[in-house]
């Protein structure tokens, strides 16, 4: 494939690629030379899930892989350990070695159902930065000003409201991008909130006399609430790893107005079909059929075409051949548990007490995926999709 025709490619779907044409120079320099340009993407050590909004940048990095470049995956285990300040204002927890070193075992998993392993590093940042001077730390925070760091959304608005900003939070987006300088990263993948780390980046690989990177960012892709970001720490995300049922379920719940963007940044679904799909959705025809095909698509990519095939169906069997209503009230539940239905029936206020729920089960009237419960000590452990039903008329979906 020529140059021009990568350049189209691996754009597709971006919103920033920076600086203008340093995509192109950086394909041309690749291809003169021979040697692959080395692609970074930082991954968060808070939690062991890789999500659909997660894998967009990651099947970014496979396209580079395609075209014979390298994946650089930076696990965060050094910053991991600093808490890297969010939009919500305040820092992600802290983490242990432990929970570090179980969160990339996990990881190490999941990656390579995307990524090609004989193209892809996986780096601990901790190489690195654990072996930093305290005149090395020094040297490095004067790359940079607190007015500029001050030009971060969610450190002026939180300098403007007087909410406490801890020093050390200034050091995380100078870590992440000392993680450039260190291996020498030509380009720099990330959502469209971490641009800001991706740019420092560019500007402290330069005081470093490494030539800077080249940054691509990728939409955000609101989660199953349609309000927020996927993301682990709000629970609304889709893990690739989930199994068919809990997939189909948690896509089906999506808001409406999302399935166009689902189709175009979580699957692999041709633009002139998704293009079709919006014409339909906007003449109005049932955007639950249309959710029956983006869960379809993503499942045959995590799972297979078969395993789309049976989730489908179940779902028609649940569904729409037992006459369920297609919105139904969602409550989240902790799948690490497991609950007694009759405390749980009246922990979510499903029934007035636990007592009224063991008249139910004895009547027949709690059912779970339209199966009776008849025993009153009945113990559940949480599904994503479950479709609890209390009564003739109550029914709860479980995320």
């Amino acid at each position: 494939m020529d140059i021009q025709k990568q350049i189209d490619s691996l754009s597709k779907g971006t919103v920033d690629v920076l600086p203008e044409n340093g995509l192109k120079e950086k394909l041309i320099k690749s291809q003169k030379t021979g040697m692959p340009l080395r692609v970074k993407l930082g991954i968060d050590a808070s939690g062991p899930d890789i999500h659909l909004g997660f894998a967009i940048p990651l099947r970014k990095l496979r396209l580079f892989q395609d075209f014979g470049h390298t994946a650089v995956l930076i696990f965060g285990d050094f910053t991991g350990k600093i808490g890297d300040p969010t939009g919500k204002n305040k820092t992600r927890p802290q983490l242990t070695d432990e929970e570090v070193r179980r969160n990339l075992e996990n990881y190490k998993e999941q990656v390579f159902a995307i990524l090609k392993e004989d193209r892809t590093e996986i780096r601990l940042n901790g190489e690195w930065s654990d072996a930093l001077k305290p005149t090395d730390i020094v040297k490095l925070t004067s790359k940079f000003t607190v007015a500029r760091m001050l030009e971060r959304d969610y450190f002026s608005d939180r300098y403007k409201s007087g909410t406490p900003i801890s020093i050390h939070e200034f050091l995380y987006p100078l870590f992440q991008a000392y993680d450039s300088v260190a291996v020498k990263s030509d380009i720099e993948l990330g959502g469209t909130d971490q641009k800001f780390n991706l740019l420092l980046g560019r500007e402290i690989q330069e005081s470093y006399g490494v030539e800077p990177q080249i940054i691509m960012t990728m939409p955000l892709l609101e989660g199953t609430d349609g309000v927020r970001k996927m993301s682990k720490s709000y629970g609304n995300y889709i893990a690739i790893t989930e199994s068919p049922k809990e997939m189909f379920g948690k896509t089906m719940s999506i808001p409406d107005n999302l399935i166009v963007k689902y189709l175009t940044l979580a699957t692999e679904m041709k633009v002139e079909d998704i293009k079709n799909i919006e014409d339909k959705l906007k003449a109005g025809e049932n955007p639950r059929d249309y959710k029956v095909i983006l869960a379809k698509e993503i499942i045959k990519m995590y799972h297979s075409k078969e395993a789309a095939r049976e989730a489908g169906e179940e779902f028609n069997r649940i569904f729409k051949d037992k006459g369920l209503p297609d919105e139904i009230e969602e409550k989240m539940l902790d799948k690490s548990r497991e609950y007694k239905l009759t405390i749980l029936l009246k922990e979510l206020n499903l029934v007035e007490s636990s007592s009224e729920a063991s008249r139910l089960i004895k009547q027949g009237g709690v059912k779970i995926n339209q199966t009776a419960v008849s025993d009153f000590n009945y113990i559940y452990k949480p599904v994503s999709g479950d479709i609890l039903q209390i009564g003739k008329k109550r029914f709860v979906k479980i995320i």
